[in-house]
């Protein structure tokens, strides 16, 4: 992509009304626009990244054999009624219909469609296991929307739910979307600062499991096990907090963001639908059920809280916009564009700084800024030495590589740190 041709533009000063590190250093950068409190507009450089953490997050689900389908935002409030959120859930977005007059509900989350949905197709143990997720844009009325990207009242979310016969199903199906969610956060980035953390398992199990990534203005307070490997929330932490699996008291406090979630539903959604399936031997029971959440804007903001420094956001491999950010600082304005179309011709993804007007300082402070992992420099001092300036964003190390090993270098370089 031509740097000339984006219509957004970076931004000098931090945003007055932002507070959090993610919001204001991806407003400043061009990668999301704020339309109002809680709701933000993902710009070209944001959108791209949003999409690579979808395909990421989409590949590992389908590893799950997960279909993936699409579900209404509409939903009917009698579906609400039948579980009590209805008139317990105080973020539900709610509104009657202008020409029906019947009342509607703005999705915050499925399970109102997903259990009757199902109870169309299950009926009998041969139908079972089953397992459905979906990518999809949810609304909650959050009083105080705030941090950015990590509590909006619009959000891109992936949800995923799975249908059991028994818990020993149950059991090993959450297992199994629990290490897929491992996976999820190595291939973003964020392995080395993301617990799996014990959290409330409400009326119908003992726990349910949070993914947390420690970040300085994290929302969530966790400890940590040290041994285990393995976080435990401050909602069912005691005042000497024990871990779970080993029962090490020396626990490491922190502040961290929810990325994910995994919970057994068991039947608290199949009950309301009648959703069941009949045994071998004719029996009726009722169809257990896990859910598996993930917020993909989330994600993308915990990430810029996590790497930044000063200068701007610092991205990780897979999910930056682009590889390579070119800036063009000479006057032969065909060598930088030779340049760009050999990368372009190598599969590289290439965000290319040809602006005229903009300065040497200011193509700089803008690569610093937008965070692309690697920055090459073509100038007329390297040019004449047949060379090209690179540097990784995360380090203050400058290579000058010869033209001529420039592709090599950077497939062994980028290639092989890649996904």
């Amino acid at each position: 992509m031509l740097q000339s041709q984006l219509f957004t533009k970076t931004l000098k000063t931090s945003p007055e009304d932002e507070k959090s590190i993610n919001s204001d250093l991806l407003i400043r950068a061009g990668y999301i626009d704020k339309l109002m409190a809680g709701v933000y507009t993902f710009l070209p450089l944001g959108f791209l990244t949003l999409k690579k953490i979808e395909k990421i997050i989409r590949e590992e689900m389908l590893k799950l054999d997960a279909l993936e389908i699409l579900m209404p935002v509409l939903q009917p409030k009698s579906n609400w009624q039948k579980t009590a959120r209805w008139e317990n859930l105080d973020t539900l977005f709610k509104f009657t219909s202008f020409y029906s007059k019947t009342d509607l509900v703005l999705g915050p989350t499925h399970e109102e469609v997903v259990s009757p949905l199902m109870k169309k197709f299950v009926f009998s143990y041969r139908d079972l296991p089953q397992a459905v997720f979906q990518i999809q844009t949810k609304f909650r009325d959050e009083k105080r929307p705030k941090s950015g990207l990590l509590r909006t009242r619009e959000f891109l979310m992936k949800d995923l739910y799975s249908f059991h016969k028994d818990e020993e199903d149950l059991d090993n199906y959450y297992q199994k979307v629990k290490e897929a969610y491992f996976k999820i956060f190595k291939r973003v980035g964020l392995s080395e600062i993301t617990y799996l953390t014990y959290a409330s398992g409400g009326t119908f199990s003992k726990y349910s499991h949070e993914f947390q990534t420690l970040i300085k203005e994290g929302e969530d307070t966790i400890f940590i096990c040290d041994n285990c490997r393995v976080a435990l929330n401050k909602e069912i932490a005691t005042d000497k907090p024990t871990c779970p699996q080993c029962g090490n008291k020396n626990l490491r406090k922190e502040k961290a963001s929810e990325v994910g979630n995994i919970f057994k539903l068991k039947d608290k959604y199949s009950l309301p639908f009648n959703l069941v399936y009949k045994d071998k031997t004719g029996q009726e029971k009722n169809v257990l059920m896990g859910c598996y959440g993930i917020g993909i804007g989330r994600i993308m903001g915990v990430v810029v809280e996590a790497f930044n420094d000063k200068n701007g956001i610092i991205w990780p491999l897979n999910i930056s916009p682009f590889q390579i950010h070119l800036l063009s600082l000479t006057k032969n304005d065909k060598k930088a564009q030779k340049v760009y179309q050999l990368l372009l011709k190598n599969n590289f993804e290439v965000l290319f700084d040809d602006r005229v007007s903009a300065t040497f300082a200011e193509k700089i402070k803008d690569a610093d800024l937008i965070g692309i992992p690697y920055r090459l420099i073509v100038s007329d001092k390297t040019l004449s030495k047949n060379q090209i300036e690179i540097k990784k964003r995360n380090s203050k190390e400058i290579q000058l590589i010869d033209q001529n090993k420039l592709i090599n270098f950077l497939k062994k370089e980028i290639k092989s740190k890649g996904e």
